[in-house]
């Protein structure tokens, strides 16, 4: 089951959810759009405020501005916002596994002319979706390689 914005706000408001640096004009009917915290762009040093150019045929990295906990019954799935995938950005999201917490660092690839991405911009919609039970191992008995983790993290 995915959650309605009205579910987000009711586990918000019960603890059972975190997002910190929370804004209510990102929350979607079915989920909430991550802010763009910092980008770096093919490896160099991260940037954190202003408007970062990244050129067609680069890969670059944001961190969000959200951090995140997740409860043991709720995943969470990323899409990117078609405002990017229309300028040519693309990207392959993964699950967040029941459990996570911290910063999200999100991996793209500009596949066009140059583009413009303005710290502080929307770039990601979090889906969370309800499990049908609490996992067996949560995502730091499991792996927790990013279990914490602040900015981008490679």
């Amino acid at each position: 089951m995915i959650l309605s914005d009205k579910d987000i706000l009711e586990n918000m408001e019960d603890g059972r959810l975190e997002i910190k640096g929370f804004d209510p004009e990102n929350l979607t009917p079915n989920g909430y759009d991550l802010t763009i915290a910092e980008i770096s762009v093919r490896g160099e040093e991260p940037v954190s405020e202003g408007v970062v150019t990244v050129p067609g045929g680069s890969w670059f990295v944001v961190s969000t501005e959200e951090y995140v906990d997740f409860p043991p019954e709720v995943a969470g799935e990323l899409w990117i916002r078609t405002t990017w995938a229309r300028k040519g950005v693309l990207s392959s999201f993964g699950m967040i596994d029941a459990g996570f917490e911290g910063n999200l660092t999100l991996s793209a690839y500009n596949t066009h002319q140059e583009v413009e991405v303005p710290i502080g911009e929307t770039f990601a919609q979090m889906v969370f979706h309800l499990m049908s039970g609490g996992s067996e191992k949560q995502y730091d008995e499991h792996s927790g390689n990013y279990q914490g983790s602040e900015g981008i993290t490679l």
